[in-house]
């Protein structure tokens, strides 16, 4: 009598797990979604800024971690904020701890955003305010320049 193996592809037997179409839109997490809104906000600059912009890092980052000095009244320039809350900011070049050079960061923060935008439309006006904001200040000119449609009064 031969024996008779079967073919698992693991060990409970139920077969391939996972997602079978992990590219397709709707098959994104929410901060994978916003992640690919931000880099969408961001390649309309970089069309035309390129040269500009090739030693700056785009990052997302869940939640604003900035120690604010008791009484405040105005946010420096290389934030982004509504009210009190940050929306994005912009580290510029500097050095680690370690003693090594970093390079310039522009970070938009998801969470503060998210809260913000109803809308998927909204959150693209959003992303595209607060990211033509951000590279203006790290290429010191106006916004309008950066972007001619750019609105103050978003």
């Amino acid at each position: 009598m031969s024996h008779i193996r079967r073919v698992r592809n693991d060990p409970r037997g139920r077969g391939p797990r996972g997602i079978l179409l992990p590219d397709l839109p709707r098959y994104r997490t929410r901060s994978e979604d916003f992640d690919q809104a931000v880099l969408d906000a961001y390649e309309r600059i970089l069309d035309r800024f390129d040269d500009q912009l090739v030693s700056l890092d785009l990052a997302v980052d869940l939640v604003p971690r900035m120690r604010l000095q008791h009484g405040y009244t105005q946010w420096p320039s290389d934030v982004v904020a509504d009210g009190k809350v940050p929306l994005g900011r912009l580290i510029p070049a500097g050095v680690d701890s370690s003693g090594s050079p970093t390079r310039p960061r522009l970070i938009v923060f998801r969470r503060p955003v998210e809260m913000r935008a109803r809308s998927k439309e909204e959150r693209a006006d959003m992303l595209r305010y607060i990211v033509t904001r951000l590279v203006a200040h790290y290429l010191n000119v106006g916004p309008e320049i950066i972007d001619p449609r750019f609105d103050w009064d978003r």
